[in-house]
């Protein structure tokens, strides 16, 4: 039995840069980072703001990838 390889899709920079749930992950990540550091710069907003921002975008990305998106068939 072989291991399964994982390919790139031929229009993986067209997707990279039209895609919701892409841009909708790269919000979630930065909201990630954003609850680690923003706290070392003092209390500033209510703890957990961006542990819900990145849930979010998170479950936002998951929702976007099942979606048709128009655009990205152009």
């Amino acid at each position: 039995m072989s291991t399964p390889r994982i390919c790139l899709l031929p229009d993986w920079r067209k997707i990279a840069r039209r895609a919701w749930s892409v841009r909708l992950s790269i919000v979630a990540a930065v909201f990630t980072a954003a609850e680690v550091v923003v706290p070392l710069f003092g209390d500033v907003l209510p703890r957990g703001v961006f542990v819900l921002l990145a849930f979010s975008a998170s479950i936002g990305a998951a929702i976007a990838r099942l979606v048709a998106q128009p655009e990205m068939h152009r």
